[in-house]
């Protein structure tokens, strides 16, 4: 194709949106901020692939990654590291990994991490939610009420460790 057809201005010139940024603070455990330093990296290696393609009349795979990199590098400069060594012993905060028993005596551990570190199917959860909210305080011993959706939980805190 001439690029007498290729609009050079455009829609397809522009910027994706960015990514919607949380107002919460960006606490992260030093895994967190190295997964996120590793996500730049792989981000901007792509980047640099798709730029480097011989067909790019699409481009938005590029925008995709770009916006993806302003993200990431929105969260990295907002970071606030926390050493989970340096929280208080024998109390739920950030970092920590807390065993506890519901009403029926099951057991579950969750690990409090930053929202960008959060996976519920590794029961890693953001301080700012629900389950977190509870928990934060909390001793070995304690029953915390965990307010659900599906309604309200006891919890009995069994365990808390920090890594």
């Amino acid at each position: 194709m001439s690029r007498a057809f290729v609009k050079e201005d455009g829609p397809d010139n522009e910027p994706l949106p960015d990514l919607p940024v949380s107002p919460h603070p960006n606490y992260v455990t030093p895994r967190g901020l190295k997964a996120l330093r590793d996500r730049l990296a792989t981000l901007q290696a792509e980047l640099a692939r798709l730029k480097a393609r011989a067909e790019r009349l699409d481009k938005l795979p590029e925008k995709a990654a770009e916006r993806d990199i302003r993200y990431v590098e929105a969260r990295l400069r907002s970071a606030i590291p926390v050493d989970p060594a340096d929280q208080p012993s024998g109390e739920v905060a950030f970092g920590a990994r807390v065993t506890v028993a519901d009403e029926d005596g099951a057991e579950a551990v969750y690990e409090i991490t930053g929202e960008d570190e959060a996976d519920a199917s590794l029961g890693r959860i953001a301080p700012q939610s629900p389950l977190a909210r509870a928990l934060l305080g909390a001793r070995v011993g304690d029953v915390v009420e965990w307010k659900r959706p599906a309604g309200r939980a006891e919890l009995e805190i069994l365990a808390i460790a920090y890594a």
